[in-house]
Parts: structure tokens; sequence; C-alpha cells
């Protein structure tokens, strides 16, 4: 019998991360007005025996911290040292988003709509230009967090890619609450990673600008069962009996008219098809409308807005 087989070098941005070593890299972007260098960190660790390499990322959007606040908790409890293979870990993708408490970067475009990205377009393109360059080429899989935006607070869940069974896989795997899938966005991180053969599930709870503590701890442990689930670890959790729901359609519950919302029903909750959900009522106290749920299943999103317009979406649900 042969010896087992060292991993891989992992190269990023001209740097080498050898087979048993750990590194942090970065990868430059751009300068402030002030002239200050804003560069994307990357920490590599390159395990010695030979396995897959994993991205684990956050902060693709600036504004959404409860994958940020995920990473720097694994990384300062050491969780990313796998017994094969190689696991990239950039904490946030987003510089620029992030210190402009930013879902996008200073000229107002989407990061997350912006790749493969351009070496010389926009500050968003070029941004994903060098993820799509630097990163993508040296992973086999990645998982993508993120939070609800614009005050929609997402209950704990993965989306993965219709027809890619390894993403599927991955997802169950990860074992929230709930997982489906989800069509893949012109322009978005996963549909890139997609055309080039790289799996990425996506991994979506709470909201924006707000930590969020059973979030952050559901895929803290998430992160562990795919490690567990791709022999790189030992970590999978064993005491949650739960098996995550796969949901098999998804709609979005809107406003039909303006005023103030009032929601009767916790996120996460089961429901039952024309259950009143919440209502919507003007100051006056002189109209009122109910929202009732078009179809039996979860509430796996809920707005915390409390003014909306006509057309908001108040509620995300599930069968």
């Amino acid at each position: 019998m042969g010896g087992e087989r060292d991993n891989k070098t992992i190269s990023i941005n001209g740097h080498e991360v050898l087979p048993g070593t750990t590194k942090l890299v970065s990868i430059e972007i751009a300068r402030l007005p002030t002239g200050t260098l804003i560069d994307i960190p990357v920490h590599v660790f390159n395990s010695k025996k030979e396995g897959p390499t994993v991205l684990v990322q956050a902060g693709l959007h600036g504004d959404e911290i409860n994958g940020i606040e995920t990473l720097r908790r694994m990384l300062q409890l050491g969780e990313f040292t796998t017994n094969r293979g190689a696991v990239i870990v950039v904490p946030i993708l987003n510089v620029f988003g992030f210190i402009h408490f930013s879902r996008d970067v200073p000229d107002g475009k989407d990061v997350n709509r912006s790749f493969p990205g351009s070496r010389l377009g926009s500050l968003a393109s070029r941004m994903a230009y060098h993820f799509t360059n630097e990163i993508l080429p040296q992973i086999d899989f990645g998982i993508d967090l993120h939070t609800g935006g614009a005050q929609r607070s997402n209950y704990p869940q993965v989306r993965y890619t219709e027809g890619d069974e390894t993403s599927e896989k991955m997802a169950l795997q990860f074992n929230a609450p709930f997982y489906f899938s989800s069509r893949l966005i012109t322009g978005s991180f996963r549909k890139a990673a997609h055309k080039l053969g790289k799996p990425i599930i996506v991994y979506e709870a709470g909201e924006s600008m707000r930590f969020d503590e059973m979030a952050i701890t559901t895929a803290i442990q998430g992160i562990r069962n795919v490690f567990a689930g791709l022999d790189m670890s030992k970590e999978e959790d064993k005491s949650n009996t739960k098996s995550s729901i796969h949901l098999q359609n998804t709609k979005w519950v809107r406003a039909s008219r303006a005023g103030m919302f009032i929601p009767e029903v916790k996120n996460g909750a089961l429901i039952q098809k024309g259950q009143v959900l919440g209502k919507v009522t003007d100051i006056f106290a002189k109209k009122s409308k109910e929202i009732k749920s078009p179809m039996e299943g979860y509430v796996i999103c809920l707005n915390h807005q409390a003014v909306v317009n006509q057309g908001d979406a108040l509620f995300h649900v599930g069968k």
C-alpha cells in the first residue's frame, strides 16, 4: 500500500500556502479617496492530507453581519483546522460595504450582481473579478453566508441549485431548519461558481445590521456538519434530532394596502391555508386588512418594518 498523498498547494494573489500550513493573505482591490488601501482578507487552512478545498465566506453584502460574526467566532475557536483538505475563509468580502454600513459598494452597485466581473469595470465589478480569478479556481465547494435585508428577517434556511446533486446534499447535511432550491440569478456569485462547476450553498438567517444568536449558532453547527459530511472533521451535531425540512415551493405574501403592519405569527411558525398571518391598518383605526396565508406551510421570513407600502413583501412562506 502506498502512503497518504499530500494535499495540493493553495495559491492566492501570488501567495502560496503549502500542505500542512496556515496563512492569512489578502487580495488588494482599490483605495479610498483618502488613499487608504482596501483589500479582502483571506485565511487559508491547508491540511497535510489530501482532500477537498471548501470556501466559507460572509459579507458579500456589507451590512449582513451575522455571517461575519459566525466566521469571527469560528476563527477565534480554531474551527477551520481540519483532518484533510483545505478551508479558505473570507470573513468580509465586501469591505467597502461593511465600513459604510451598506449592502453595496460606494458607487451603489451590488457585488452579488457583478460576477464574474471585469478588471477595468466598476468597483463592484473589479471586486467580483478578483474574487472570480483568485478564489474560485482554488475551491471544490462553497458555503456563502447571508441574512435578509431591508428589515426582513430570514428564519435559518439553506438554498441550493436545482439539479445540482452535490449542493443539494450539502444543504441537507448543513441541517438548518429549512432547505430548498432557488434559481440562479444573473451576475450572482453562485451562478458564476456554478458555471465553473463549483457547487455553492447559501445560508440565509436573520436580518441586516442585527446580530441574531440563533442564526449565528445554527450557522456554526451547520458548517461543522458539512465538514463532517466531507470527512474533513468529526464535529457533526449528534444532539439535534430534528431533520431539515425540504420545502418544495415558496411564495411571498405582500401588502394589499399601505399602513401599519402588525404580524400575528412568529417567524418559523407552521401555518395553515387561510390562516390570518397579520394585518395592515390605517393610523386612524378605521380600516384594517387581514393578511391570510395562501397555503399550508411555514413562515421562513418576516418583515419587521412597522409602516409598509402597498406591494411590500411581508411574509415568505414555504410548503
